[in-house]
């Protein structure tokens, strides 16, 4: 299946650029639809702020409500797209907006670190397999703008054709981020 993708607007940006929704919605995207109660738990919250902040994303758009999963009155939400994207020059002239694109890279970058740090943590508890398969790289390359452009073009095709592969035995989750920056 086809991944799904927003490119955020104005509103949706400035609303996405808040700790817990920003959480909220990364938290569905990667297990799945869940209940506001569950959510709270998950993340440590209360569920009266984690609903608030669950109506809001649902108000621009970010996330939906799932009928297709629970019973009752139980109310379930899902995330609307499989992955956000944005161009801070899009805001130029919307102050608030550029504000929040610089709040969710910087956001983005944090919980990047978070998560290899806890990998580096957890590295010598995990199966041999996981050990030597997991790998970090750095690359010094003297591009101009449209090599890198053609670059990051290359490597998200690669990105988008392993999306598609069926998971073998023993699959996990796998953070894989690309950064390529000028320096």
């Amino acid at each position: 299946m086809e991944p799904t993708s927003v490119h955020l607007d104005g509103k949706q940006i400035r609303v996405l650029a808040h700790p817990l929704r920003a959480r909220l919605l990364g938290q569905l995207r990667v297990d799945g639809p869940a209940t506001a109660t569950r959510l709270a738990a998950t993340l440590g919250t209360n569920t009266g702020a984690t609903s608030y902040h669950l109506r809001q994303l649902a108000d621009v758009g970010l996330v939906t409500e799932d009928d297709t999963v629970g019973q009752g009155r139980e109310r379930w939400w899902k995330s609307a797209h499989d992955m956000s994207s944005w161009r801070r020059d899009v805001f130029a002239g919307d102050p608030d907006a550029t504000a929040a694109s610089d709040w969710l890279d910087s956001y983005a970058l944090t919980r990047m670190v978070e998560q290899i740090e806890a990998w580096r943590r957890d590295r010598p508890e995990e199966p041999q397999e996981w050990r030597a398969a997991a790998e970090f790289s750095d690359y010094i390359l003297d591009l101009d703008a449209e090599q890198l452009t053609a670059l990051n073009d290359e490597l998200n095709a690669v990105v988008e054709r392993y999306r598609g592969v069926t998971p073998g035995g023993g699959a996990r989750k796998v953070l894989y981020y690309l950064y390529g920056v000028p320096r």
